[in-house]
């Protein structure tokens, strides 16, 4: 029997770590839906032993080998692909010493934990002690991974969740934006300003809420037979392409926020559930990046979840699966998901305002990791920066403000803007599939999404990690990422 080529060696590498990854999400699933409170220590153990197995076979000196060695061999295209995207995820796991990686375990940790009470008592100064600690790594981490890439600071920790793109290409993407959207926030805001108040219905019992929700993903092809549907404390969508796990919670007095955190997690599983199953034990058959699992989720919520026809549709699923709102109007319904109300808190934003969170984010941790701002002026920015997108001032009010997220105390640099790039490429996606479908909005007008799945399937879902971010884009819209489709789709439906 012949002895396995470099190529073929590590293949069998990942496919190994492919298993040992699989066994950690669903754990972490059960942690964070079914296990009883007393199981956690021992829980948070076994995870931690199974993370320093998938670190050490992550980082074994032989891989380095048979990443050069493979680069001499003759491969085909998708093996090209291939290792292209094993030397990625064997670039970022091996870039930070064994004791750096420790300390910033812990600091976060302990940042984390101590959030959750500091935030709800809005003590900044104590929340600053153990952030000064996690962003003072994170320092570290971005200058030994940009002097490891040859990128710099912020760029190398962007690359860790969107490859390819920098903060010079962002900086003109949101540089762009904030010319447009206060004003045409505030022009939304004054337009609906005659709108009429909307009704309270009463308590909507959750386990109406699920049967709707179940409902809903029916109707968008989930499939039951390689996923289910839990509660959360924060909705996520986790598990693996074979066994997708999707969570949600319930707010008794507004079943639309379930709803749609529904909506949007099933946009994450139908991409996860369609990548290609011939490699999705190598990185090359996972999701592309962050921004593209984001457009996903953003395309079902937005692009689908928000439309007239959508709405149209889930009324009359809405008045039998829930008692209470029998009677509700259409018209209600559709305001419940048009209403634009500059807020605080991130993730109740609506589609117009949540970009100008992220905007807000992304400057100020930008500007953290590039040393030109401290942790001590985050309050202050952040009050200035809402008042000049949102006309919202956060003084005194740091726990619906700077310390709102997890994002930060848990040290994941480089992640926010991930969400609006996500709504900018969604946006996109469905102007190229209008434009190569134009029948499409009457097919989804009647219920019918089979085209709209077909043309994701084909250009996004089966194409998992084939093409870098901009050439997977190009392939699908002809063109890379253009935020003028963005700008046209908000102005399209709010105004």
């Amino acid at each position: 029997m012949n002895k396995p080529n470099a190529y073929q060696q590590l293949s069998q590498h990942f496919q190994q770590l492919a298993k040992l990854s699989h066994l950690n999400a669903i754990t972490s699933w059960d942690q964070a839906t079914m296990m009883p409170d007393g199981g956690n220590q021992a829980r948070a153990e076994a995870l931690a032993e199974l993370a320093v197995i998938i670190h050490e076979k992550s980082t074994q000196p032989q891989l380095e080998e048979w990443l050069e060695q493979a680069k001499s061999q003759n491969l085909t295209s998708v093996q090209q692909a291939s290792l292209r995207e094993m030397e990625r995820s064997w670039r970022n796991s091996t870039a930070l010493p064994a004791d750096l990686v420790k300390a910033k375990s812990l600091a976060t940790a302990r940042c984390e934990h101590a959030w959750r009470e500091q935030r709800k008592a809005n003590n900044w100064q104590a929340f600053q002690v153990n952030l000064q600690a996690v962003m003072q790594l994170a320092i570290e981490e971005a200058q030994i991974r940009a002097d490891k890439s040859g990128l710099s600071r912020y760029d190398a920790m962007l690359d860790l969740y969107e490859p390819g793109m920098q903060m010079q290409r962002l900086d003109l993407v949101f540089g762009e934006l904030q010319t447009w959207l206060p004003q045409l926030i505030q022009e939304v805001v004054d337009k609906q300003a005659s709108w009429p108040k909307l009704k309270q219905y009463g308590n909507f019992p959750s386990e109406q809420q699920k049967q709707l929700g179940l409902a809903v993903m029916q109707k968008l092809q989930f499939d039951f037979k390689h996923g289910r549907l839990d509660v959360s404390a924060h909705p996520f969508c986790g598990g693996v392409p074979s066994d997708v796990r999707i969570t949600t919670r319930y707010e008794e007095e507004d079943f639309t926020r379930s709803l749609m955190g529904i909506v949007h997690e099933t946009g994450h599983a139908r991409y996860e559930q369609n990548l290609p199953l011939d490699l999705v034990d190598l990185p090359v058959g996972q999701a592309r990046s962050m921004g593209i699992h984001e457009s996903q989720s953003l395309f079902f919520e937005m692009q689908l979840g928000r439309s007239q026809a959508f709405v149209e549709q889930l009324h009359p699923l809405v008045k039998q699966h829930l008692t209470q709102a029998k009677n509700m109007p259409l018209s209600e319904l559709q305001q419940h998901y048009l209403s634009v109300k500059p807020g605080y808190i991130r993730v109740d934003a609506d589609e117009l305002t949540y970009p100008a969170h992220i905007m807000l984010r992304y400057q100020l941790e930008r500007d953290l990791i590039n040393q030109e701002i401290k942790v001590a002026d985050i309050p202050e920015l952040w009050d200035q920066k809402m008042q000049q997108y949102l006309g919202l001032s956060t003084k005194g009010n740091d726990k619906n403000g700077c310390m709102q997220d997890v994002h930060w105390p848990a040290g994941l640099i480089g992640y926010f803007p991930s969400y609006s790039l996500g709504a900018m490429y969604a946006a996109q996606f469905h102007a190229a599939l209008v434009k190569a479908k134009p029948d499409t909005p009457d097919a989804v007008a009647k219920g019918d999404y089979s085209g709209v799945f077909a043309w994701l399937k084909q250009h996004i879902w089966s194409q998992a990690s084939l093409y870098e971010t901009d050439e997977l884009v190009e392939r699908a819209t002809g063109e890379s990422l253009n935020p003028a489709y963005f700008q046209q789709h908000l102005r399209s439906r709010y105004l």
